[in-house]
């Protein structure tokens, strides 16, 4: 790594660092019921929320109850914005006509089985797209469907996460919140306020806000080209912030109109990993052990760091075969250096690398360079942090879950190794959120496996419904490793709700439309409901009493057990196929020879 990228890793660290702890007081208060600076102006509106929506903020639910509102929610949700994109055509501020007969020639028809993909996608905060944003999505899609399912399932992830962390402060109940109420204080006092900073800020920069129509324009060659118009300022915050990455744009941050400059990329990031990262500090505040925030704070930074190094590493090191070939790609006179291909020269190869692993950590899936054009080592850490299960910060709400289950792997593997029952925070760690937490581990990273496995043994018929071109594999622009590569991408990526892709796979068919939007279900729901179920059997627990031969679950000892258990159950899940894409199209590389 060179001088200047380590310079801006460093700083982007200490940057996450000094936000973590306002944000995460801030969060904690709000769900704690205590008065922040924001109660003045929205505590009217959330009382008024409340009386419209016939809401009892007093009556508290059981994880049963919860987990019910939960489903329903998105049920309501999936429905509506179904609805909304195979409609829009008929709806108002669609100057271009997207879904009419009249629609601009190269535009994207919504088609059952897309609409399908694309309202589950936002649903569960996956963001996967199959289309491109510009030349689909009218502004009204956009602004009523992608905007408000980006608020709503980010809002669901933080309701899920806070009725977890109080399962370890009360006891002897099984009551666990208000769902209705926890997703009305996240959107309220911690999404919209965060986003609306966010947007007013990029609007400074000059991400563009507009409800003008595209725009024609002569080049200086005296070429004629369209300017997408949007309001892409309101999408582009949110959509960082919400862990749900959609871009307005296909080329996402990528884009001069969503990302213009190497401050509004820098401040992209930060968005991206501020509320997972203020999470952890929230949670040690909450159980009233800041050591224990602390703790899982400083593993995910040691797994970002590190996928961080080596990606940046990889990518500055640039393909050897070009320098085997007489092709300088050294840094210097005039030039970067380095792998540059797929990525945005304003960015440069230090700015698209860490973008691309703090997207893949944070479960976001915004992307400003092609992730298909990054280094076999670089496809690995991005690949790597989709299948820890969104432990490295991870998704608005669902990453501290998901590291909370990593905890309880990590005390009962403990316990056991020590002959004593597993404890956490007071709470005995038992048989029934073990199995839980086993059969979200085992369903996302089934899920994962066997979908991409079929991509290779499924033949259809050519034509006809599915679309499809004979085998699956058609849909591929790359075969060999880089081809099962792309393929693994796409399915871990939707099973982690993260949304980005390695692009090299036409994913725009029944097939795939279909079978992502089921993954992503997957990957949504059963995270939350076992994450509730666990939340109910803790609630109704008696907290113990520490005593001198209680596990401390603080501290680097644990830290490092914390850390162990996540890069083990990761590697014995995926490490073959990983073996078989992109560690093996390192070798090849390497080697000087394509993959076969």
């Amino acid at each position: 790594m060179t001088w200047p990228s380590l310079a801006q890793f460093a700083i982007f660290l200490v940057a996450l660092w000094a936000i973590t702890k306002p944000l995460g007081v801030y969060m904690a208060r709000v769900f704690s019921g205590e008065r922040t600076f924001l109660s003045r102006p929205l505590a009217p509106l959330e009382r008024a929320i409340y009386a419209i929506c016939g809401i009892d903020p007093a009556v508290e639910q059981t994880w049963t109850g919860y987990a019910a509102a939960t489903l329903l929610f998105g049920l309501a949700n999936f429905g509506i914005f179904y609805a909304l994109l195979r409609l829009q055509g008929f709806l108002p501020w669609n100057p271009n006509r997207f879904g009419t007969a009249g629609a601009p020639a190269g535009s994207i028809p919504m088609t059952p089985d897309l609409a399908f993909n694309t309202a589950i996608s936002f649903m569960t905060n996956a963001s996967w797209q199959s289309y491109a944003g510009e030349t689909t999505l009218s502004y009204f899609a956009q602004m009523a469907g992608v905007a408000v399912q980006s608020f709503a399932s980010g809002a669901v992830g933080l309701a899920v996460a806070v009725t977890m962390i109080r399962a370890f402060i009360g006891e002897r109940t099984g009551y666990r919140g208000n769902f209705w109420v926890d997703m009305t204080r996240s959107t309220l006092y911690v999404l919209l306020p965060l986003s609306f900073a966010g947007a007013l800020f990029l609007c400074s920069q000059g991400v563009i806000q507009t409800m003008a129509p595209y725009r024609g324009v002569t080049t200086f060659e005296g070429s004629k080209q369209v300017i997408p118009m949007g309001p892409v300022a309101s999408q582009e915050s949110v959509k960082l912030l919400s862990s749900d990455g959609g871009g307005y744009y296909n080329a996402n941050s990528g884009h001069p109109l969503e990302n213009p400059t190497p401050l509004t990329n820098f401040i992209e990031m930060l968005l991206m990993l501020a509320v997972p990262a203020g999470l952890t500090y929230a949670f040690g505040r909450m159980v009233n052990d800041q050591r224990q925030g602390w703790t899982l704070f400083a593993v995910m930074i040691v797994l970002f760091a590190g996928g961080g190094v080596v990606a940046t590493w990889s990518e500055q090191a640039g393909n050897p075969i070009l320098r085997r070939a007489g092709i300088d790609s050294e840094a210097g006179g005039g030039q970067s250096g380095g792998n540059m291909e797929g990525k945005e020269a304003r960015f440069g190869v230090a700015g698209s690398a860490l973008f691309s692993v703090v997207s893949t950590a944070s479960a976001d899936g915004a992307v400003d360079s092609s992730h298909d054009s990054f280094t076999p080592l670089g496809g690995l850490v991005q690949i790597f942090n989709l299948t820890t299960g969104e432990v490295v910060f991870g998704g608005v709400g669902t990453g501290i879950v998901s590291m909370l289950f990593m905890v309880l792997v990590t005390v009962f593997i403990g316990g056991l190794l020590v002959g004593r029952t597993p404890e956490y925070l007071g709470k005995r760690i038992e048989t029934k959120e073990m199995k839980m937490v086993m059969l979200s581990i085992v369903a996302t990273g089934a899920a994962t496996l066997l979908f991409a496995g079929a991509t290779f043994l499924i033949v259809f018929p050519k034509g006809g419904y599915w679309n499809a071109p004979g085998a699956l594999t058609e849909n591929l622009t790359n075969r060999g490793a880089h081809g099962l590569t792309e393929v693994l991408y796409a399915n871990a990526s939707t099973v982690a709700t993260n949304g980005s892709a390695f692009a090299g796979l036409n994913t725009n068919t029944p097939w795939f439309n279909l079978t992502l939007g089921l993954k992503m279900l997957i990957g949504r729901f059963l995270v939350i409901i076992p994450a509730l179920a666990i939340a109910g059997s803790l609630a109704r627990k008696k907290r113990l009493i520490v005593t001198g031969g209680t596990i401390p679950t603080h501290g680097p000892m644990f830290a490092a057990l914390l850390l162990g258990a996540v890069v083990l159950v990761t590697a014995l899940t995926f490490f073959p196929a990983l073996s078989l894409g992109p560690i093996a199209e390192h070798y090849f590389m390497h080697l000087g020879t394509m993959a076969p």
